[in-house]
């Protein structure tokens, strides 16, 4: 080894010495700008010792600009653990944040815990361990720390302390001997902690620890606490940030919804139609619609219950708030509860983003639940229960909500039998059936097909672009003829097809009604065939079968079989006397 090279290691190791000194110095909180150095130190080191804590400071000051920057709360708190485990001689940093308690019954602190609403979340963790331990891990012993003043294992629990009196903490190992685990900080030569804790306008967000290999002085205790609050700041920021992207996200899925809503919007666009079932369904449309009672809709397939639906809602006063449709036979069992009331973001697998229910997104207006007799029996307690109370929770978090609906339930089914068969919970069909409305099918309110055929073929025309065809009393015979068992949705397919044939020329029903599976064989089509009397009475005898089980025997008053069938109910009484026909009792 050379002269000159012996020369510049001793060079070196004096200045490393040096150094060590005056950090050593710096650390013990001596390092004032009026303060002289120990003898041992140089004095042309000096400035170097305070360059260093300005160096610090100003590391400090970046970090804060780029925490900042953040848009996200997870963003925010990786972004202060990630740039404090960067600064020289930290160990560890990590940050709790406020949240519900959630894991109580595992949490190896509830006995500790006063008040199990809330607790600390350990919610962002980054450093360099000396035996290669994870420490981004945020699952660990001290992943939740309760609030409240009582003691723990901690030294003497200085995150529940900050967190609780708002006040940081200095503390250096040699002054505490009750460290929760005093071999973990052997093994990594921490030497000291301070906290801090986040708070915002008044409320307490988290707190700011750090674990350090030297000693925090005073003055980087109080630059850490001025970082805690430029930190707190920027994530109160994110957390506004969040629940604008949440509010924009409701938003666009509330629009989705609605232009879906008018892309599938009814053809027909308005109830239509004369007769004397239907004038009485409407007088009961303008009795329940000012009141905020559960209306249970109840009618064969196609007979425009949704369309009934909207009627109510539309002479309500909810009618400008959302009215949002669902149908409970297409809804998978699994995905129930996300479709009805919404899930956050991986609640489970392909759960991107945080998404309303529908429940979320008619809060205010009225939902729709069409088919409602098709919902599953295990998934009913969960729908009674937001009836009841208005209360639900998201899938994958367990914060109560409230929602403010008005609901309209339909089915095509005897609700009714389906109790009495056990396929149906009871409670929820009284919670559904307050005010029910029965709407007659087709082939009972005959009168009004001539008013619904005009109606569509104007529809269909308009909708098509080609001159619309006339319906003449020949047509509308011939269609008051058929008993239309798929009632208005049926005629509007059938006139839908003979218009697109007719070309803007004569009414095709010819074509229109052969594919028809009755049509070929109906009676009425057939003037050949004569039916006996035995055949009429059978017939007969059927129809008014029909028409007692679908008013559960009740002959007489409002939406009994007289008032369906469109007879007297003395007349009604007559026949079934004449036919040894029995009704049931009426419940």
């Amino acid at each position: 080894m050379g002269r000159r090279e012996f020369e510049s290691k001793i060079v070196t190791g004096q200045w490393m010495l040096s150094q060590c000194i005056l950090l050593g110095w710096l650390a013990a909180g001596s390092a004032g700008p009026n303060d002289d150095p120990p003898s041992c130190v140089p004095h042309f080191l000096c400035w170097i010792g305070v360059e260093n804590q300005a160096v610090y400071l100003e590391a400090l000051q970046e970090l804060a600009v780029r925490v900042s920057g953040e848009r996200s709360v997870d963003a925010v708190l990786q972004s202060i653990v990630l740039g404090l485990a960067q600064q020289p001689s930290v160990a560890l940093a990590r940050v709790w944040v406020s949240g519900p308690g959630d894991v109580c019954g595992s949490c190896r602190m509830r006995d500790a815990c006063p008040d199990r609403t809330s607790c600390l979340h350990l919610s962002a963790s980054a450093g360099a361990s000396l035996t290669g331990e994870r420490w981004s891990r945020i699952d660990g012993t001290f992943r939740r720390v309760p609030f409240g003043n009582s003691s723990m294992e901690f030294c003497p629990s200085p995150v529940r302390a900050i967190a609780t009196d708002r006040t940081g903490q200095l503390l250096h190992v040699s002054a505490c001997s009750q460290w929760a685990h005093p071999e973990w900080i052997q093994q990594e030569t921490i030497e000291s902690f301070a906290g801090q804790p986040l708070v915002f306008r008044g409320e307490t967000l988290g707190v700011l620890g750090v674990f350090r290999r030297t000693l925090i002085n005073e003055q980087e205790f109080g630059w850490l606490q001025m970082f805690a609050n430029q930190a707190a700041a920027a994530v109160a920021n994110a957390r506004a940030f969040s629940e604008l992207d949440r509010l924009r996200q409701q938003l666009e899925s509330h629009n989705a919804y609605l232009q879906e809503e008018v892309d599938s919007a009814l053809s027909f666009g308005r109830i239509v139609g004369r007769s004397r079932s239907l004038r009485h369904v409407l007088q009961q449309v303008d009795d329940v619609a000012s009141t905020d009672a559960t209306v249970l809709i109840t009618g064969e397939s196609g007979t425009g219950k949704e369309l009934l639906a909207r009627e109510i809602h539309e002479r309500s006063r909810r009618s400008q708030q959302p009215f949002v449709r669902v149908n409970c036979s297409a809804i998978p069992r699994e995905m129930f509860e996300s479709e009805f009331f919404g899930h956050v973001r991986g609640a489970f697998t392909g759960a991107m983003r945080d998404r309303p229910g529908r429940f979320q997104i008619a809060n205010g207006g009225t939902i729709f639940l069409d088919e409602i007799g098709d919902l599953p029996l295990e998934l009913q307690p969960k729908l009674l229960r937001v009836l009841q109370e208005g209360e639900y929770e998201r899938v994958g978090e367990d914060v109560t909500r409230k929602v403010d609906v008005r609901v309209i339930a339909a089915t095509n089914q005897n609700l009714a039998e389906e109790v009495r068969a056990r396929r149906f919970r009871e409670d929820l069909f009284y919670r559904l059936n307050v005010l029910p409305l029965a709407l007659p099918p087709l082939r009972a309110r005959s009168d009004d097909i001539p008013l619904l055929a005009t109606h569509a073929i104007a529809e269909v025309s308009k909708r098509l672009r080609i001159p619309a065809p006339t319906l003449t009393q020949a047509d509308a015979a011939r269609l008051q003829q058929y008993d239309w068992p798929g009632n208005i949705r049926e005629l509007e397919n059938v006139i839908q097809r003979a218009v697109i044939l007719s070309k803007g020329l004569r009414l095709r029903l010819d074509i229109a009604l052969a594919d028809l599976p009755t049509a070929a064989t109906s009676a009425a089509d057939t003037p050949d065939v004569i039916l006996t009397d035995r055949e009429c009475r059978a017939r007969e005898h059927a129809n008014l079968m029909k028409a007692l089980q679908r008013t559960d025997g009740r002959i007489y008053g409002a939406g009994g079989a007289a008032d369906l069938l469109g007879i007297n109910p003395t007349t009604l009484a007559s026949r079934l006397r004449a036919l040894k026909i029995t009704p049931p009792k009426a419940r």
